[in-house]
């Protein structure tokens, strides 16, 4: 069985039957008017929008999203579109006291308890409250303690089935993740804290500190805990091996008890390495409406500041073993929400392919050296920027043949941002042409009139159109320069789908059994390659997106298991079939 397979659903698009037509579809990063970092020396080169370290909670029905330094949080009845509730949790004494006056709510917990929503922020201060509310969405908020004497540094609080309360936390890359079971009335510890887990970098390839899981200086971080109970088992989560990186992921352990001891799993839960933005750790499952799981986790930018980061959401569950996984595969490209059960071993991917890597580009202005084709280059961390924000700087994507577009993504860049902290009343204006020629010019895309702040902004056409080029008009911009890192039309070329990899190699060695060089002869009409990961052949739960490349360093292998690798290629018209190896 190919996991996350989705071929019936591309030759449906294909053939203008997608059952799914009347479906809503989202894109990551998530599309919400993220803050701008709050703190001085964060911001040095750059002021810069961030956050990160999210938890959502099903709270009758709705999902209420809490981020880090965000003075607010949000909510949403169908995971599509978010709204900001305007809130400081930082208390005036807190402010007053604290010599961080910039954490608000810094990697927050949330959770419920029978029909009351707690939110906590990240701190060892005891002048930090414990809130709850009955009616978070009209933002009435009241104290559950004054002072949480305990505290916890990226803390999850977890009621079990019997209304046992257990907080977990810990954030270091010395001390171990911890747990205590607390009094649900009083908040006050009973017993002491015990040592949950330590991360196993000997044994565990992914969990080694680096950019490449191999440039190691330090030993690995582990923090942001999270607990989720399903069939009588424990499923402690948590991020690492650092948030600066394309592998921070998160991992999970499983016990048989609330406090352990808990097993490490051998795959992350959720990894994302490669893509337009990459990084999927520290963050927190949850269940929509209809109990289909979801994992919600942190991507990396990290140019202006090691924390410059956003927000994905992605499908997730337990097989019929008991392994927790996450489906990352295509995880920026367009997938579906559900409005009902679903199957997430199936995958939610539309199947809409990117139409534009690396293809021409044209701009009106182009400031120093962020140059135009960084728009194209797949890589959030590059962007281009016009040297103003003037209406009517102008950028044009050529497709490289006529296509069908159903989708497409702006991603705004920060270029001489003025703003500190969260900000409310911004917004960004823009229209998209389509064009058949690059002479007569057909709007497809009007928002001359928003009045919302879009960072990530993703919109799904009302019909898909057929266009060979994509032209983005600047209106108004709510700070800085007129500035893009990527400028993403989805759906379908003209063309065949890619050959499948032909001579695919996997070689691993005694001397670091955590480690793999994968390589394969290059195909010549494909632009990128998944690669699937797993121990066991039909459950490659893991995965990773290279472009423009022949091999991959894969370093995250258990020395002590037998790993199984397939990889497809891509295009613009669908992904080959499966090419399998092993590395035993």
């Amino acid at each position: 069985m190919k996991i996350f397979k989705y071929t019936l659903l591309l030759m449906l698009c294909i053939l203008g039957l997608n059952t799914h037509a009347q479906q809503n579809t989202y894109c990551n990063p998530i599309n919400i008017d993220y803050g701008y970092c709050p703190i001085p020396n964060f911001t040095e080169w750059g002021k810069h929008r961030t956050s990160a370290d999210p938890a959502i909670v099903n709270y009758k029905g709705d999902y209420y999203l809490f981020s880090t330094n965000q003075s607010g949080y949000w909510w949403s009845s169908d995971m599509l579109n978010w709204n900001f509730v305007s809130r400081p949790f930082l208390t005036q004494e807190a402010v007053e006291q604290t010599a961080n006056k910039w954490d608000d709510l810094c990697a927050p917990a949330a959770w419920t308890m029978g029909d009351t929503l707690v939110v906590f922020g990240s701190t060892y201060s005891r002048i930090f409250p414990i809130w709850i509310s009955t009616d978070p969405k009209n933002n009435k908020w009241e104290k559950a303690v004054e002072h949480f004497d305990i505290g916890g540094w990226d803390p999850a609080f977890f009621t079990d089935d019997d209304g046992k309360l257990y907080m977990y936390n810990g954030s270091s890359n010395v001390y171990p993740l911890y747990g205590i079971e607390l009094d649900r009335k009083t908040f006050q510890p009973i017993g002491t804290r015990k040592e949950m887990l330590l991360l196993d970098d000997q044994k565990i390839g992914w969990h080694r500190f680096g950019e490449h899981m191999d440039n190691t200086f330090l030993k690995p971080f582990m923090e942001g805990a999270w607990m989720t109970k399903h069939d009588g088992k424990y499923y402690l989560q948590w991020g690492g091996p650092g948030t600066e990186f394309s592998h921070y992921a998160d991992g999970y352990a499983v016990s048989d008890s609330p406090l352990g001891f808990f097993e490490h799993a051998s795959l992350p839960l959720s990894m994302k390495a490669g893509g337009f933005i990459r990084g999927a750790g520290h963050g927190a499952t949850f269940q929509d409406r209809w109990n289909n799981y979801w994992h919600t986790s942190t991507m990396v930018i990290n140019v202006k500041n090691n924390f410059e980061r956003r927000i994905g959401i992605w499908p997730a569950g337990f097989d019929s073993e008991g392994n927790m996984y996450c489906n990352t595969t295509f995880g920026d490209y367009p997938h579906y929400i559900p409005t009902g059960e679903a199957d997430h071993l199936k995958s939610q991917f539309t199947g809409w392919m990117l139409l534009n890597y690396n293809k021409p580009v044209l701009v009106s202005s182009t400031l120093s050296t962020h140059y135009a084709n960084n728009i194209v280059d797949e890589n959030i961390k590059t962007y281009w920027s016009a040297k103003t924000a003037d209406r009517g700087e102008w950028l044009i994507s050529d497709l490289g043949e006529v296509s069908t577009v159903y989708a497409v993504q702006l991603n705004y860049a920060d270029q001489d941002a003025e703003f500190m902290g969260k900000t409310l009343g911004k917004f960004h204006q823009y229209k998209v042409y389509s064009s058949l020629d690059g002479k007569k010019w057909d709007v497809l895309i009007d928002k001359s009139s928003n009045k919302t702040d879009v960072p990530h902004d993703y919109v799904q056409l009302e019909k898909p159109v057929k266009a060979r080029y994509l032209k983005l008009e600047n209106i108004h911009m709510p700070t800085g320069k007129f500035a893009i890192s990527g400028f993403r039309a989805f759906g379908f070329g003209a063309g065949e789908k890619p050959n499948a990899v032909e001579q695919f190699m996997v070689l691993r060695t005694e001397t670091d059994k955590r480690s793999a060089w994968l390589k394969w002869k290059p195909v010549e009409n494909a632009y990128a390659y998944n690669i699937y990961i797993g121990i066991e052949p039909d459950k490659l739960y893991s995965s990773v997106m290279v472009h423009n490349v022949n091999e991959y360093y894969y370093a995250g292998m258990d020395r002590t298991k037998p790993y199984y690798f397939a990889i497809e290629a891509i295009n613009e018209n669908s992904t080959s079939t499966w090419t399998r190896g092993e590395a035993k």
